[in-house]
């Protein structure tokens, strides 16, 4: 692991080959009507303005997690709530960016 990695400068396509390789769940945290016009497969839906209230169920899932939205913005808040309440996580960034490293 270089120091690129180690700041979180890191390859996205390496952590995410990381994250996949230990069953990894992605949770797209953009709205239901979002969500409906195009995700990534198998990925679970949790909208941003809920996901606070859904902690518990992802700690149960005992599984690191991968948050992706539009842009990576939502992702991005995402990821700093899950990592606040002790679960490990990564920003995928926007679905259709994460979608092609998968």
């Amino acid at each position: 692991m270089g120091l690129l990695d180690m700041l979180g400068f890191g390859s996205k396509t390496e952590n995410v080959k990381n994250f996949t390789d230990r069953n990894a769940v992605i949770i797209d945290v953009r709205t239901v009507g979002e969500f409906q016009q195009g995700h990534i497969k198998n990925s679970k839906n949790i909208p941003l303005n809920i996901l606070s209230t859904k902690i518990n169920e992802i700690k149960k899932l005992n599984k690191p997690v991968i948050v992706c939205c539009q842009s990576g913005m939502r992702s991005g808040q995402a990821a700093g709530i899950l990592k606040s309440n002790g679960i490990e996580v990564m920003n995928g960034g926007g679905w259709q960016s994460l979608e092609n490293k998968l």
